[in-house]
């Protein structure tokens, strides 16, 4: 693009000027008859001086750009030089990462062979659920919402408790958590689902007959928001001694950095997740410390969490058969469970519906591990998914 005044070419400005000298300019410019030639001239000699001006922009401009262009290649070259350097290690870093992450999808690939997708699976898994009582049952943390680093904010989202509210509505649906019944309860805020807490130690379900489980241990209670239920919680003499223990491992881990011990009522969950992992043993060691003077207690260990529980024979596999047995479910060929989690604790529900040959175990996991779970989900966004599938099916089913 050019830098002179449109109206005005080179060529002519510069014969102007090699023309007029000084004297003779002026001489004629006076001149009366040169009247309309002095405005011309006057008019010229503006534009001379604006060329100029802008010709010495131009040079100042050019100068300016050929030191940044200059600046810029000795960056280049410099980066050049380093790339050099590193280019053949980063290369081998990158097709290292490479190579592990295909080798990781592959050994998954492998796993699902045995344990399916169960979004891939929907259609052959729902044309055996035709005609079938589903029953729904949830994991939270890890299913329901995303494993974090501080406990307090394993928040579900809001699209998380719409498909969890939906399937609701057609399916009697629990959420049998290892946490606080009450703190899970916060967390989802819906009053059509059933809670189950402690890892299945901690029930409230509808009021109705129960002829195999010790009704001693049960009591009239209401439920959340009013609604009348009944409060099944078969380690309720340990109360005490975890409240014990609780304050105990509290002060005694308080020196290490990132600890964090939840009470969950019937449980305890010694999380370590934020802990450096040169005091993973240290704290282990404090841990069962305490615990060995306990003897009715037991450790069992978790995704980066340490857990004491009462020795009882109950699990979240039995809490399952009490849902379903004071849902009225247990002993109907019909029933359709299906359980969705993520933890180790979770296997004995998978185990249940292997051991019943009735029901959908699904594992939520984007690794392969062992596990009793027939299908798989890779993540509480899958989870999700699946979720809303099995709302739509119904509802287009009805």
């Amino acid at each position: 693009m050019s830098l002179c005044p449109p109206f005005v070419s080179i060529n002519n400005l510069s014969k102007s000027i090699i023309l007029l000298s000084p004297l003779s300019s002026l001489s004629l410019l006076s001149h009366p008859k040169n009247k309309g030639f002095r405005e011309r001239a006057r008019d010229l000699h503006y534009q001379t001086m604006g060329l100029q001006r802008l010709r010495a922009q131009e040079i100042e401009t050019n100068s300016t750009e050929k030191e940044v262009i200059d600046e810029n290649e000795e960056r280049i070259e410099k980066r050049s030089s380093r790339d050099r350097c590193c280019d053949e290690p980063t290369r081998e870093l990158q097709s290292n990462d490479d190579a592990m992450e295909s080798s990781a999808e592959e050994a998954y690939a492998a796993w699902t062979v045995k344990h399916p997708s169960a979004l891939i699976s929907f259609d052959q898994m729902m044309s055996i659920a035709k005609k079938k009582l589903v029953v729904v049952f949830l994991d939270y943390d890890g299913t329901l919402s995303p494993i974090v680093d501080d406990p307090d904010r394993a928040f579900m989202s809001d699209s998380m408790r719409s498909a969890v509210n939906k399937v609701a509505q057609y399916f009697p649906t629990c959420i049998i958590s290892g946490r606080r019944r009450d703190k899970v309860y916060e967390f989802v805020k819906l009053t059509n689902v059933y809670y189950v807490g402690s890892h299945g130690m901690d029930i409230m379900a509808p009021v109705k007959p129960v002829d195999e489980i010790d009704s001693a241990l049960h009591e009239q209670a209401t439920k959340e928001k009013g609604n009348e239920g009944v409060l099944f919680q078969p380690a309720e003499e340990y109360l005490p001694m975890i409240e014990e223990v609780y304050f105990e491992l509290e002060d005694k881990t308080k020196e290490i950095q990132g600890v964090l011990v939840e009470n969950n009522k019937f449980c305890i969950s010694v999380h370590f997740r934020r802990v450096d992992e040169e005091d993973w043993s240290v704290l282990e060691n404090q841990v069962m410390d305490i615990v060995k003077n306990y003897p009715a207690l037991l450790i069992t260990r978790g995704l980066k969490v340490i857990e004491i529980r009462p020795s009882i024979k109950w699990d979240k596999g039995r809490a399952l058969e009490y849902l379903l047995e004071i849902l009225g479910f247990k002993n109907n060929d019909e029933t359709l469970p299906i359980y969705i989690g993520d933890d180790r604790t979770d296997e004995d529900a998978f185990k249940v519906l292997q051991r019943r040959g009735q029901g959908y175990p699904i594992i939520v996991s984007s690794v392969p591990k062992d596990t009793e779970a027939s299908y798989s989900l890779r993540d509480p966004s899958e989870v999700m998914c699946f979720l809303l599938r099995l709302f739509r099916w119904k509802r287009v089913s009805s």
